[in-house]
């Protein structure tokens, strides 16, 4: 499966029912985001997204947890710094579900080299700009630090990510996004989306 250009952040308060759409105009990400539901709300709502997306050529990962991924059969994960280590979660995907796609976080050159070694197939870097989106961030990284860490692994950046934007980071190095309020915080989402599209290329 290629690596998607977009990603959506999804949680159970966002509107599900634009997915397709979403997907028809091209966003082929989806990762499933809601720090506040439990196991089993995650799993279902995993279920619901990949139900919604699932006859696109769309790859849906989950946050955090690997074996939500697993009982829902996303296609991937997403782990972050207090998460299941990248290499223990390659190991368990490589005797359950080989080609899993793994992201892991990043923040700078170092330790999205660290994230190769250990087996992830993408980094998720950011805040690249100021978000309001995720409490707790540090400073953003901005455009130069997505150039400096380019090349090692795809990048996906997050982080205030808007169309205007997104062709900065995509110059920079950066593979693809990953948006939140640059699509569900929007007046229309779905325009959003077309005009994320025509930026990322």
């Amino acid at each position: 499966m290629l690596l998607p250009r977009i990603f959506v952040l999804i949680s159970s308060r966002d509107d599900l029912a634009l997915l397709p759409a979403f997907a028809e105009v091209g966003v082929t990400g989806f990762q499933v985001r809601d720090k506040t539901a439990t196991t089993r709300e995650l799993l279902a709502l995993t279920a619901t997204v990949i139900e919604q997306v699932g006859t696109y050529d769309a790859c849906v990962v989950v946050d955090d947890r690997l074996d939500v991924a697993l009982a829902a059969g996303a296609h991937g994960v997403h782990l972050g710094a207090s998460d299941l280590p990248v290499t223990e979660a390659r190991r368990i995907a490589d005797a359950v579900a080989p080609g899993l796609v793994i992201g892991a976080t990043c923040r700078d050159r170092a330790s999205v080299e660290a994230a190769a070694v250990a087996g992830a197939d993408y980094a998720g870097f950011g805040p690249v700009f100021a978000t309001t989106s995720k409490a707790g961030l540090p400073s953003p990284l901005g455009v130069a630090a997505v150039a400096d860490a380019a090349g090692v692994l795809p990048l996906i950046a997050i982080g205030g990510i808007s169309p205007a934007s997104a062709g900065a980071v995509r110059t920079a190095g950066a593979h693809g996004v990953a948006v939140i309020g640059g699509l569900w915080r929007q007046p229309d989402p779905l325009q959003a989306a077309k005009e994320l599209m025509e930026a990322v290329g």
